[in-house]
């Protein structure tokens, strides 16, 4: 019985995407980085967005269809600070709430000059990563706490 399910499978290789697509969950992927200056500090943003309370985080956003998630990096840092950052090293990769994934770079700084996105972003500052806001996302307070005892 396996090799006819087999067999089937490969001669409806025209169709296989589209079946697995269809009987298998699509996910969102949300896309964070962890951007740190040469003096160790780390960005936060203010987001417009995000429940009060919870305002502060790091740069995120979505991955779009078939954008690498390196490069999602650097585009939603620019879009919402004017800054150019580099993509470096996987932090995590893991399924997030409901049909989400969530993927973090750490990210280094290479330049520009701060400009915010005042539709999604608030407000923009650099923190030490001993002195972060108290109104920030547990998750991405978390993440520099670890990547910083890492270091």
């Amino acid at each position: 019985m396996k090799r006819i399910i087999a067999r089937l499978w490969w001669m409806i290789r025209p169709v296989q995407w589209r079946l697995l697509w269809l009987t298998h969950a699509t996910f969102m992927v949300g896309v964070t980085g962890l951007v740190r200056d040469d003096q160790g500090r780390v960005l936060l943003l203010r987001h417009r967005l995000w429940p009060e309370g919870r305002q502060w985080g790091l740069p995120s956003g979505y991955a779009i269809r078939g954008e690498e998630f390196s490069a999602t990096v650097a585009r939603e840092v620019r879009e919402e600070t004017g800054l150019e950052v580099e993509a470096g090293r996987l932090l995590y990769l893991r399924s997030g709430f409901r049909l989400r994934v969530e993927v973090a770079y750490e990210a280094r700084f290479l330049g520009g000059d701060l400009a915010i996105d005042p539709f999604e972003i608030l407000e923009a500052r650099w923190f030490s990563p001993a002195e972060l806001p108290d109104e920030m996302q547990e998750s991405h307070r978390l993440l520099i706490r670890e990547e910083t005892a890492n270091d």
